[in-house]
């Protein structure tokens, strides 16, 4: 990356330049042949979490890193330069450790977060539905209190790590309709009644594992229960907040990879005589994309100061996640564009980042329902 990040203290210069060590020694070399066999990296995320990266915002007494959220997004953005898929990955489990960390009971945390955020385990958070996506609290997977535990039935959807996780962040019905019917429970992934399904066959992200997860009466612990009964709504949206700010910052990666990409096909590239960057038409989209990132990084930046602050983002990280991943989307597509015909083609990545692009403007809400966070704020 081309990145230059002037305003880290000598600790963050420090974890930045092991994460590209890590990102180009370990990611770069493999990502194009996971890629294209559709082969999720469990060992490199086991890499990952013994360097210290699956748990970084969380507090050292519970085995994390305690690094501000600022300097995590950071992390984030130099993985997905190199690997969308691994820093997504990385988000997820990150989102995953969150409702315990922040709702859980002293003891919950004490008993079960340090395994969560040591390196070994990875998690997957299963809010989405087949029939609630945007609409979650319409969520229908519902948990009956027995004598032995939750008795879980239903089905989630567009989970990722699905298959590969070892515990699973499961939002159930236990009450009525509505908001205040749901809760959060915390699953072990062995549970007997709990199984992933088929990957989905994804445009991008070909080596992250999506699939639907289906409960078919799996008994959950009644002590795992994260927060109170009913509360889980609140925690769901409470978590979203910092998976937005997460994916913003992997939005910028992949952009910044894009353009970086681009900028140096275009000096390398000549017709009439000289290199295409030098003709107005191509110097001009290059700067549109460099002064798009630039201002998405500082939006999500922003949004971060605003959260280690301990201030409210949930507006400020909706516009993040917003803008990030639009200036993705319209930076990976100029990228094919400067290469013409090259681009298209999978000899190069930005056909790869472009298809990546994508997804960025639908998971953890999509832009649409950022939109209606941000105008509700207003």
């Amino acid at each position: 990356m081309t990145v230059d990040r002037p305003f880290l203290s000598e600790e963050g210069e420090a974890l930045i330049g092991l994460v590209r060590e890590i990102a180009g020694g370990e990611l770069a070399p493999r990502v194009d042949e996971y890629e294209a066999g559709r082969r999720f990296p469990r060992e490199l995320f086991k890499v990952l979490g013994r360097a210290g990266l699956l748990g970084l915002p969380y507090p050292e007494e519970h085995g994390g890193g305690g690094v501000p959220y600022e300097l995590y997004l950071q992390v984030l953005e130099e993985l997905a330069a190199r690997w969308l898929a691994v820093a997504e990955g990385v988000s997820v489990h990150s989102l995953a450790c969150y409702p315990l960390a922040a709702f859980g009971t002293d003891t919950q945390r004490k008993q079960l977060l340090p395994d969560m955020l040591g390196g070994e385990l990875l998690g997957a958070y299963c809010l989405s539905e087949p029939h609630s996506g945007s609409d979650a609290a319409a969520l229908s997977t519902r948990a009956s209190l027995a004598h032995d535990g939750y008795v879980v039935s239903g089905t989630k959807a567009w989970i990722t790590h699905a298959g590969q996780a070892d515990f699973y962040n499961v939002f159930v019905r236990t009450g009525g309709p509505g908001p205040a019917g749901i809760s959060c429970l915390l699953a072990d992934a062995a549970t007997p009644g709990i199984e992933a399904q088929a990957p989905e066959k994804t445009m991008g992200l070909r080596s992250s594992t999506v699939a639907q997860v289906v409960f078919d009466g799996a008994v959950v612990p009644p002590d795992r229960l994260i927060g109170e009964d009913g509360r889980g709504f609140k925690i769901a949206l409470s978590a979203l907040d910092g998976g937005r700010l997460g994916i913003a910052a992997c939005a910028i990666g992949l952009a910044q990879a894009a353009m970086d990409y681009a900028a140096g096909y275009a000096r390398e590239r000549e017709q009439f005589g000289r290199p295409i960057a030098e003709f107005q038409g191509v110097g001009f989209m290059l700067a549109d994309m460099a002064t798009q990132i630039a201002a998405g990084r500082a939006l999500y930046l922003h949004a971060a100061r605003l959260r280690d602050a301990g201030r409210p983002h949930t507006a400020e990280a909706a516009k993040a996640k917003l803008f990030c991943t639009d200036t993705a989307m319209r930076v990976t597509t100029d990228a094919v564009q400067v290469l013409g015909g090259a681009g298209y083609v999978c000899d190069h990545p930005v056909e790869r980042y472009m298809r990546e692009a994508k997804v960025l403007q639908i998971f953890e809400g999509t832009n649409q329902i950022q939109r209606l966070v941000i105008s509700r704020s207003l």
